[in-house]
């Protein structure tokens, strides 16, 4: 499972913005139960985007297990020491920016697992920024599937065999439904001269999850 990247994505038409102006960055992290199921998780990622310090963080698998909106608990733990977000928060994505929220759009709706896409903005010091934080679909065609077992349960299933399987089941997984949705809304940002991020957990199986080499690996972080 992929645990922690940093994600800078510039589009091309900043190519005439100085390298100062274009500088910050974006920490996305896959969150996977907010950490709270392993001892000392959620203090480890306090900590961690503390010493980091990124502009922004997208959070995926968010969901709150302890009955709290845990984005809001990260800022006011962040506060403590001394680091200062503003915070959004879905079922399972979620949001810390060192620059005020402005507004928020569901671009793609949480809808019996097929995942979400939202879309939220801020001004970085006269700059209009628009982060896209995603979590999509984990059942269909997804990392869990290739290798034969359930995403849920856990028990085996078949494993594609054919291109048919493959395509049948990424139809059933809506990823290419969300993320058309983002590039039309991402195209809109770019026209209005939004800088666009786009960070999150997109499920989506790698070409190494379909060799002979790896078929039996548990975890891998190829990309």
């Amino acid at each position: 499972m992929k645990k922690l990247f940093l994600l800078l994505l510039l589009f091309p038409f900043l190519s005439g913005c100085s390298q100062k102006e274009k500088e910050f960055t974006v920490l996305q992290w896959n969150i996977w139960q907010e950490g709270t199921v392993i001892p000392g998780g959620y203090d480890a990622i306090v900590n961690e985007i503390a010493r980091l310090r990124p502009d922004f963080v997208t959070l995926s698998e968010v969901r709150n297990y302890e009955n709290t909106n845990f984005t809001a608990r990260l800022v006011q733990s962040l506060k403590e020491k001394g680091e200062t977000y503003y915070s959004f928060y879905t079922y399972d994505t979620g949001l810390l920016s060192r620059y005020p929220i402005t507004d928020s759009l569901t671009v793609f709706p949480e809808k019996d697992d097929h995942g979400s896409i939202y879309r939220l903005t801020t001004d970085m010091n006269g700059r209009k920024m628009a982060v896209y934080t995603a979590h999509l679909d984990y059942l269909d065609d997804a990392y869990y599937n290739v290798r034969g077992y359930d995403g849920s349960t856990w028990e085996e299933i078949p494993i594609p065999t054919t291109v048919e399987e493959v395509l049948e089941r990424n139809v059933a997984s809506q990823r290419d439904d969300a993320i058309k949705l983002f590039i039309e809304q991402a195209k809109k940002d770019r026209a209005a001269g939004y800088t666009i991020i786009l960070g999150g957990d997109f499920n989506e199986p790698s070409h190494q999850d379909w060799i002979e080499e790896t078929k039996d690996l548990y975890d891998h972080h190829a990309w």
